[in-house]
């Protein structure tokens, strides 16, 4: 597949967690002018407080995740943090959007993004990170949503990932939201052009 085959676009946004991908995508699909939509991810984790079905996430069993991926319905998947639950990236929910000529953005893993680029090399990529390691400690320690476990293995995949960063199209720190997601829409306008 081939994002320029139709009259959308692929965005693929990663970084590490604790990096402030949601909160930067968020006001990315609320303030850009471009025609933006979320891909919304499949997981078999549960929700988290006021997550909402089909928002978030879309939530699954176990048993319907694998039969969606015995189906081939999803561009890439995995077990993320090895923790048991598995996310996807839903094959219907981009080519819909692309032919339809959104550009869909994909909020996903380092391993995830260069699965898909396997099947659509021409997506723009944009990593986000918080500019240390530090910070990124800082902020899952203050979301309050990870135990002690959690936030060292996430710190630990997060080393990992910023080694990758460089093989992104684009970087952007996020020490400021509002400007993480005016840089990246600028960075878009100029894709579009």
């Amino acid at each position: 597949m081939n994002a320029t085959e139709s009259n959308g676009k692929l965005v693929i946004i990663s970084g590490p967690s604790g990096a402030g991908k949601s909160t930067v995508v968020d006001l990315l699909l609320k303030n850009c002018s471009l025609p933006l939509k979320l891909s919304v991810s499949a997981t078999t984790r549960p929700p988290r407080k006021d997550e909402v079905d089909g928002e978030a996430y879309h939530f699954l069993d176990e048993h319907a995740f694998a039969e969606l991926r015995d189906e081939d319905a999803f561009l890439e998947y995995k077990d993320v943090f090895d923790s048991g639950y598995w996310y996807g990236t839903l094959r219907e929910t981009v080519t819909t959007g692309l032919n339809q000529g959104l550009w869909v953005i994909l909020e996903i893993d380092i391993q995830g993004a260069f699965s898909i680029l396997d099947s659509i090399p021409d997506a723009t990529t944009i990593f986000i990170h918080a500019g240390s390691i530090e910070e990124l400690e800082r902020r899952l320690k203050n979301r309050g949503t990870d135990a002690a476990e959690s936030i060292a293995r996430r710190l630990q995949v997060a080393r990992d990932e910023m080694s990758f960063g460089e093989q992104y199209m684009h970087q952007i720190t996020n020490s400021d939201p509002m400007q993480a997601m005016s840089d990246i829409c600028s960075i878009l306008e100029k894709v579009g052009d």
